[in-house]
């Protein structure tokens, strides 16, 4: 067996990718399969997860565009109720933020909606392969409605007002903690997230080294008997496991493991979101392994963006 840390990553990186590498980057951590990652897979792969229907991959991109449109054409927006699309009207245009996911189901809605139908089409013309088996070309209102849609950079995006800034950029953090920190974590319904899945990774192969890997617990210190007693559960634990592999499938061998193993969850909100997750998840009273992660992360986005914390 294997102790680790807990540990916590911003996604800078993935924030200047392409939309296509980003979610395939996002969509592999589940099944742990990083190592096929090449010039050529990103495409492939997020080809199959959008014609298997996996939405919560399609939720690891948003886009930020600028609409313009008339009042009457706004409005029709607004009466769709539109689930997950953060909308706000400027002097000049309409800015709206909306992940791939939520993109295509409200195409699927309400694709006659000359603005949807905007939307989707500007970004289908660059990036169809996001919206196979939804886009079907439109239905023919695009010359004669007039809308001008253009997608800002995210350094623009940054250049945004406090208030608008919160709303309208999203961070990816990838944390590496304990099933019960996770089990948490979920809780926070606007965001998406994508988790190391136990049903599919089989900890007997080579590629994590033919071993499970655990959490160092913050509850006790090495060299005192109750770490001792902790390290002989895991170690227990994982020779029953890799015991029950050799019969069983990774989903069903799963069911003897315990909270303490290790996992890597990635979260994706907006700002506003995850000023609400440190309100809760910094405080005494939150669980101190979620604030052994949340502390130092808020400290870190409070000072990238100290306008939003």
């Amino acid at each position: 067996m294997q102790i680790v840390d807990p540990s916590y990553t911003i996604q800078d990186d993935l924030d200047k990718a392409s939309l296509v590498v980003r979610l395939e980057a996002c969509g592999r951590i589940c099944y742990k399969s990083e190592d096929l990652i090449n010039n050529d897979s990103a495409l492939p792969f997020v080809k199959k997860i959008a014609a298997h229907g996996h939405n919560s991959v399609m939720e690891m991109a948003v886009v930020t565009l600028g609409v313009k449109c008339t009042d009457e054409q706004f409005d029709a927006l607004l009466a769709l109720e539109p689930k997950y699309l953060f909308i706000d009207r400027l002097d000049s245009e309409v800015l709206v933020t909306a992940s791939i996911r939520s993109l295509r189901e409200l195409y699927q809605r309400a694709g006659k909606t000359a603005i949807v139908e905007a939307m989707v089409a500007f970004m289908a013309d660059g990036h169809d392969y996001l919206f196979e088996g939804v886009w079907d070309g439109g239905h023919g209102q695009l010359a004669e409605n007039n809308i001008e849609v253009r997608k800002l950079e995210l350094a623009e995006v940054e250049t945004l007002s406090p208030e608008l800034l919160a709303k309208h950029r999203f961070s990816g953090v990838l944390f590496i903690t304990n099933r019960a920190v996770t089990h948490e974590i979920v809780r926070h319904r606007p965001c998406s997230f994508l988790q190391e899945s136990q049903r599919y990774c089989r900890y007997s192969q080579d590629k994590f080294d033919n071993q499970v890997t655990f959490i160092k617990p913050m509850f006790y210190e090495e060299g005192t008997e109750e770490f001792a007693l902790w390290q002989k559960a895991m170690e227990d634990t994982e020779a029953i496991y890799l015991k029950l592999l050799e019969t069983s499938t990774p989903q069903a061998a799963r069911t003897v493991l315990p909270n303490s193993c290790k996992t890597e969850i990635l979260v994706y909100c907006n700002l506003a979101e995850w000023r609400h997750i440190f309100n809760l998840r910094t405080t005494p009273a939150a669980e101190p392994s979620m604030r052994e992660v949340m502390i130092p992360l808020a400290a870190e986005m409070k000072e990238r963006y100290p306008a939003v914390f």
